[in-house]
């Protein structure tokens, strides 16, 4: 893998998943991402219950005082657990790559998927929001992370919702080589 020789910001944007939700910062995937890439300032721009609308709130000024070459964008979480409307999901991070994008930063796009409780009509039209956009931008879509954590109790929090510690080094791992090969274009 080649790793750039030039110092970029990366931007991640995204929810409790990305926050270290029920952790200290120093435990989260982020802070053991930037433990990986220490020639890279990395910025977490995650609140833990954020929806896509208010990443697109914030949005802005976070790319107004980091002036990022690359945003991960990890939101959507929130949006199909309070059964927002695709519609709606999709008009959120459509805006996001866009001011992302105008802002000169390349976009990476983490695919978000609802519980099978929703039903499937919901969780697939919800997931396929990120394939189009995906397609649309022309931008590089990361399977969901928590796919294969999800099912091991191991590497849950008690709430069923929340990655734990012991998930934060595979979350890094897996979101790594997406980072750096965007990166190296």
């Amino acid at each position: 893998m080649s790793v750039p020789t030039y110092a970029a910001t990366i931007l991640i944007l995204g929810d409790s998943l990305s926050a270290g939700y029920g952790m200290s910062e120093e435990q989260g995937w982020v802070q053991l991402l930037r433990n990986e890439l220490p020639q890279h300032q990395i910025i977490n721009g995650s609140v833990s219950g954020e929806t896509t609308a208010g990443g697109l709130r914030r949005l802005p000024g976070l790319l107004t005082s980091s002036q990022p070459d690359l945003v991960v964008i990890e939101l959507g979480g929130n949006d199909g657990l309070r059964g927002f409307p695709p519609s709606k999901l999709k008009s959120n991070l459509t805006q996001i790559i866009t001011l992302s994008q105008q802002h000169g930063a390349n976009v990476l796009l983490t695919e978000i998927m609802v519980p099978p409780n929703y039903g499937p009509r919901y969780a697939k039209s919800f997931t396929q929001i990120y394939h189009q956009l995906a397609d649309e931008y022309s931008i590089k879509l990361i399977p969901f992370f928590m796919q294969d954590i999800a099912p091991d109790k191991s590497l849950m929090q008690r709430d069923g919702i929340h990655p734990s510690e012991q998930a934060q080094p595979t979350i890094t791992q897996w979101m790594l080589p997406w980072i750096t090969q965007v990166l190296s274009e």
